[in-house]
């Protein structure tokens, strides 16, 4: 995980926020951070308490939404359009 040591703690912050996101795909956090499924699993498993990570791992595994090549392509946004209001 070469590109963690760059990261700073609102970055680290804001990853696990879109990790834990249903819409905000994989694909998104890597183009965003340069960080991959793998890189992204490590720093949840070193950011998360143990319980906290397996409820993680447990909710993304084989999640469409959070792959793109599993998502349909009638979805073209990373958030529910009511997620952020302002």
């Amino acid at each position: 995980m070469n590109h963690d040591t760059s990261l700073t703690q609102a970055d680290i912050s804001r990853i696990i926020e879109m990790a834990w996101e249903d819409r905000t795909p994989f694909e998104a956090i890597k183009t965003l951070y340069g960080l991959g499924e793998p890189d992204v699993r490590v720093l949840m498993r070193r950011e998360l308490k143990p319980a906290s990570f397996r409820l993680w791992r447990e909710r993304v595994s084989g999640r469409k939404t959070k792959h793109l090549q599993l998502r349909s392509p009638e979805i073209n946004r990373g958030y529910c359009p009511t997620q952020y209001k302002r």
